[in-house]
């Protein structure tokens, strides 16, 4: 497991997580095991004002009192960038891993234990199926993009919202398209788009301009917002045929 010497965000986030661990291990007690950060605040690519705050609770039940309970005090979490955590036994931890081996590799690989016991110690994630999961969640995005765009009526304002969101949950999904070809997983995401280029010999000029916009470096108007969507499309598009042909990343 991969963990930076310090969390890279600002003192505001470091004191929001303390608030928080210490007011939920006395909201759960005895019932929570423990707390674990991922996600952007662990692989320091934290964005104040644009990222959340991804959490998993280690639980030793999961009853409907401990869930109520623990809803009230979401409420107010939602309010300060923390997105409603994952809340999982670990017996729940270790079969949701062998389902969902993508999602879980990357917990595994990049997380921060704040409280307790730290449930990814010794967690084997057997990456059989990591494959054909990379193809379905890729796949899955593309669909995604399509349907929400639709959604938006295709206008410039919806449409600067969807595209980082899209690009949130494909750069895991070119995470694990690295571990399927066993080349060096990058979890940098300007060293993740560079290697995709190299690996799969496309230029993504799409996935570049949509993390800069992700990053607030970039304003496309209305003449350079459809033709950015026009580019993360086919960045995509060719992202998805690239998994689907023989010998390229063991998806078929």
């Amino acid at each position: 497991m991969t963990q930076p010497a310090a969390l890279d965000v600002p003192s505001d986030t470091q004191d929001l997580l303390s608030r928080y661990v210490k007011e939920t291990n006395a909201l759960l007690g005895a019932a929570l095991e423990g707390i674990v950060l991922y996600g952007s605040a662990v692989r320091g690519e934290f964005l104040p004002g644009r990222s959340n705050l991804n959490l998993l609770l280690s639980l030793a039940s999961q009853d409907r009192e401990i869930l109520a309970c623990y809803a009230k005090a979401q409420r107010r979490w939602s309010r300060e960038q923390v997105v409603v955590p994952l809340l999982l036994t670990a017996d729940e931890i270790q079969r949701s891993a062998a389902a969902f081996p993508l999602e879980f590799l990357e917990i595994q690989e990049q997380h921060r234990l704040l409280s307790g016991r730290d449930p990814f110690i010794g967690l084997h994630i057997d990456d059989t199926h990591l494959a054909a999961e990379v193809f379905q969640s890729l796949s899955a995005n593309l669909l995604r993009v399509r349907q929400r765009f639709v959604e938006g009526g295709g206008t410039e304002e919806a449409t600067t919202l969807l595209l980082p969101l899209s690009l949130t949950g494909l750069l895991p999904c070119l995470r694990g398209m690295q571990r399927v070809a066993g080349r060096a997983v990058s979890f940098n995401s300007d060293a993740l788009l560079a290697d995709m280029q190299r690996f799969t010999g496309f230029e993504l000029p799409g996935l570049v301009d949509v993390l800069n916009l992700k990053r607030g470096k970039i304003s496309p108007g209305p003449v350079e917002v459809p033709r950015l969507f026009d580019r993360y499309l086919g960045d995509l598009t060719k992202l998805v045929q690239h998994v689907r042909a023989p010998g390229k990343t063991g998806t078929s």
